[in-house]
Formats: C-alpha cells, structure tokens, sequence
C-alpha cells in the first residue's frame, strides 16, 4: 500500500501518513458521489442551505484544532491561522445567503401565449482541487456554492494538508449530509488526471500552479467540461505621491509577508512615484524588521517558516541573482537569529534598485521578498504593472478616487485594490486574467461555472 506522508515545516518531522487510494476506491468514491448527485439535484435549496449552515457551524466549533493543524501543515503562525476560520466562515454564510437570488429562474419576459425561463441546473460532480497555503480559504470558494447549486463535491486536496479535507469531511457528516454528496480523497497526480478524464466527473475547481493549470487542461482535453483555473500571480502595488504614506507602508508590508509570502494575491512587487519614494522605502524597511521569525507555534512569531526548503531557495536565489545584476537589499537576513539557509525558515527580504530585467521582479517569489522600483509617472507605473504575465490582483494607494478609478480601468487585472491588498471580498467576483487563470469563485457570478442554463420555451395556447 503507497503512504502518503506529510512532512512539517516546523521541525522537519513526518505530521501525517495516509494510506494512498487504490483506483478502484477511487472509482468508488465517483460512483457513490455520482449516484447521490442524482438526488440532491431534486432536495428544495431551503433544505440544502440547512445543511451546509450546519456544516459551517461545526467548521467554526473546531477554530482552535484547526488553526493548530494549519500551523503544523504549512507553517504559518498561530497567532494568524485562527484568521483563516474566521475567513472561511464569512465566505461560506455569504455564498449560503445568495444562492436563492443566484440561482433563481431568470424571466425571458412576457410573450402571449407563452411562458420562458432560463434554470440554473448543477452541472453533476465537482472535482475540486485545493492548495496548502490558504488549504481552507481556497477550497470553499468551491465547495461550499457546488453543494448549495445542488452539486456532489469530491475534494483532493495538497498532500501537504490532507488533514484539511479530512475536517470537511467531519463536518458535513456532522452536518448530516447524505452520503456521497460530499467526498474526499487521498490520491497522486497520476490518479487525479485520471479522475478529471473520468466520465463521471463533469467539472474541475483548480487551485494551484500555471504549471499544474496546465496539467489539468491535458487531462481534460477531450472531454467538454469546465475547469475552474486560480493560479499563480505577481501582483504590484502602485503608491502615488498623494498617499497616506503610513498606511501604505503598513498595509504593504503585511500584503508583502503575511503567509511568508505565500499567497496568490500577495503583493510581490511595488512601483513608488519618486516623490515619496525615498520616505516609503524607510518606512517599509523599518516595518519589516519588526518582524519576529520562528517556531509558528510560538504566540510571539509573526513570521512562520515557507512551506518546504527548497521554496525558500528557490526565493534566496531570486534575491542573489538580482543582488548580482545592481539591486540593493535593505534588510540584512542575520538580523532573524532563525534564519538558516537550507532551511524553510527564511528573513524577509527588501531589495530596491530593481528593475524587470531581474527574475524577482517578473517572476513569482511565493516568499517573503519584495522589490521596490521608483517611478515618474502613473503612465510609467501602469505599463510596469502590465508588464506581467500574470493579472490576479493590482493595487493603489491614493487619496483621488477619481484618478484610482482611471488607472484601474487601464491595468490588467481580476481585481483592483484602492489602499487595501490582499483581501477576498466574497461579494465581489474572484478572478484573474493572462497566466492567473480563468473563471469564477465567490459573489453571484461565482455560481454561474457551477451550474448550465436549461432553458424552458412553454406554449400556454395553441390555439
């Protein structure tokens, strides 16, 4: 039997062991999934949103073993995992209050003699594929609107949290969900492209790598179902010289190394006009030193190890080869006593000096690192932040919400911060564009992937 094993960024220990599925399980798990989508699809949407606030209630009563098995997964700090509960709370009671307006009939207007409606029909089973960095946070923008629209919902989530998809799994039993409505699964990439081929899966929700983007799109290449693609960014921040400079840099550095810098929509790269620059810089320098890395079990750390080793040197490599090419880093890593090369516990670094000729300002860190770039213009700021091939999210901080408007229209992105980063509001459709992906989650339109239109065309009259 293939073991699964988890290994801990904390201290480099084995976490967790689970006993790899065999495909006939796998095949098993599609049919019971299957067979129960079939009569979940007919239960009233008033019954299904009882279930999962159930599920979302037995969630929250688990905050604290669950914020400790984050910590212990992934390595963020204690004193910041509880957030990710709070979190998934606030996105799963918001897509819960909006599936009966979402998912409505809509009205083809009056026509005599007729009646014409467009239903939102679930598209079957889901497959949803979720990340280690934010393991709860990514995978209910899926999970939790796919059971609402009437879905079936098979969960594989990152060998680096299995424990994530077990707890989901507690809960909608706890919930009282029938059985193989909701489903998970402890596999390899092998099995999983074999599951997205699979006639009995009709739709992937991907969270990951461009790379792993594209290793789902061969796996469904000859099939026409949907994939749901969140992938990578490189997202910048704008700071004008009309700034409220103190919020700036504090918004900015904890946009830059919350998670040590493993998030999507983490701020990887920033542009200052030349007339505040100098002043932001300090400021964000002298912000970053506070910053307490270590043991993210330990209350007073606010900076916890990356995920694996070879992440962070990955990240210290960008750093060295931009250093090499003229930039300037403003924060010296023997100044963090736990910083260890070879290790995943990594100093933050600020680089200035930096330009798009350096791998660190075009391609994702994922790390606690940031390069910070003088600019003249908003004109010169917009082409930098296009200049990308990613477009997840993008930010300004500025006090004319006129202008923040503007230059927001003319940037690529999913989304566009006005002095703020970082953030999901689940009311807002959560996007991205170039290599950050396609599709939906969250907001009305995020149930739009996980549902078809049936139309109905009813002659009341014939004569």
């Amino acid at each position: 039997m293939a073991i699964q094993r988890t290994i801990s960024p904390v201290d480099g220990r084995v976490y967790v062991e689970r006993p790899l599925a065999s495909d006939a399980e796998i095949d098993r798990v599609l049919e019971r999934a299957r067979a129960a989508q079939a009569k979940w699809h007919h239960v009233p949407l008033a019954e299904r949103a009882a279930v999962a606030t159930r599920f979302v209630d037995a969630f929250v009563s688990r905050r604290q073993q669950i914020a400790e098995e984050i910590s212990w997964q992934m390595g963020r700090p204690i004193s910041q995992s509880p957030g990710e509960v709070r979190g998934f709370e606030e996105r799963a009671r918001y897509m819960i209050a909006i599936a009966a307006g979402a998912l409505a009939d809509i009205d083809a207007g009056p026509k005599e003699g007729f009646r014409r409606f467009i239903r939102r029909e679930p598209v079957g089973v889901v497959l949803v594929l979720a990340p280690w960095n934010y393991p709860y946070l990514t995978s209910v923008n899926s999970v939790v609107p796919a059971i609402m629209a009437g879905n079936a919902v098979v969960l594989k989530h990152s060998s680096q949290t299995p424990l994530c998809a077990e707890r989901f799994a507690e809960c909608f039993k706890k919930a009282e969900v029938p059985e193989g409505v909701f489903e998970f699964i402890h596999c390899t990439h092998e099995q999983t492209a074999r599951m997205i081929a699979s006639p009995m899966v009709d739709f992937v929700a991907f969270t990951g790598s461009v790379a792993g983007g594209h290793t789902v799109q061969r796996a469904a290449a000859h099939r026409f179902i949907g994939t749901g693609l969140e992938l990578g960014g490189k997202d910048p921040a704008y700071v004008r010289p009309d700034a409220d400079l103190a919020h700036a840099v504090e918004n900015l550095v904890d946009g830059a190394m919350f998670n040590s810098g493993q998030s999507c929509c983490g701020i990887e790269r920033i542009y200052a006009h030349e007339k505040i620059c100098d002043a932001f810089v300090e400021g964000f320098v002298d912000h970053t030193r506070q910053y307490r890395l270590g043991n993210p079990l330990d209350p007073d750390t606010n900076l916890g190890p990356m995920v694996r080793a070879r992440a962070a040197d990955f990240a210290r490599e960008q750093v060295r080869e931009a250093i090499a090419a003229g930039a300037v880093s403003l924060v010296d890593p023997g100044d963090f006593s736990a910083d260890r090369e070879g290790t995943p516990y990594m100093a933050p670094r600020v680089l200035v000096k930096v330009d798009h000729s350096m791998r660190l300002m075009t391609e994702e860190s994922f790390a606690p690192v940031i390069g910070i770039m003088k600019v003249k213009s908003d004109e010169e700021a917009i082409a930098l932040m296009n200049d990308s091939d990613y477009g997840l999210t993008a930010a300004i901080w500025t006090a004319d919400l006129e202008a923040a408007v503007s230059i927001g229209e003319r940037v690529d992105t999913g989304t566009w911060f006005m002095n703020r980063c970082d953030y999901l509001d689940p009311a807002l459709a959560w996007t991205g564009v170039k290599n950050s992906g396609r599709g939906c989650t969250l907001s009305v339109v995020g149930y739009e992937q996980l549902t078809r239109p049936k139309s109905f065309h009813l002659r009341i009259r014939t004569a």
